[in-house]
């Protein structure tokens, strides 16, 4: 009588169609957790942007408490009790990842820039106001825009 034989393993057939899948789950996978990573980065700068704009209101109230007039401070980062992780003070654009700067045009005119981890730029332009005189203007920080971006 024969004995039946018992065979440990897969076929190359069942491997084959195992390393599609997989093939088919990564080409499916990876694209949306690069979205997923570019969208947590645009989370993140809308919170920092949110924490300068209510550091600016708070900046604006202290100083029509102390001096009678609301103004914005010439660099909105010193507004915040707390600087964002990357935030550099020299004065030139973003230009390291997760790097937050803020770029000085005069006075009173200036760009917040940010660098995300795929090297894409990002700026809001920022105008502190003018409050002397007669003068009274209130400053004003702008929606994100393209500085760079990178192609994938």
């Amino acid at each position: 009588m024969k004995k039946a034989t018992s065979h440990n393993g897969f076929t190359l057939i069942e491997l084959i169609i195992v390393m599609v899948i997989l093939g088919i789950l990564a080409a499916v996978a990876v694209p949306r957790y690069l979205d997923s990573i570019s969208n947590a980065e645009a989370s993140a700068e809308d919170a920092v942007i949110s924490a300068i704009r209510s550091g600016l209101k708070q900046a604006a109230n202290d100083s029509l408490y102390t001096n009678g007039r609301a103004t914005w401070p010439s660099d909105p980062f010193t507004a915040l009790s707390e600087k964002p992780a990357g935030h550099n003070w020299n004065g030139e654009e973003a230009d390291t990842d997760g790097e937050w700067s803020y770029v000085r045009r005069n006075a009173r005119n200036g760009q917040i820039t940010h660098q995300r981890a795929d090297n894409s730029r990002y700026s809001w332009d920022y105008y502190a106001g003018v409050q002397s005189g007669d003068n009274s203007e209130t400053g004003t920080l702008g929606q994100r825009t393209v500085i760079t971006v990178i192609a994938d």
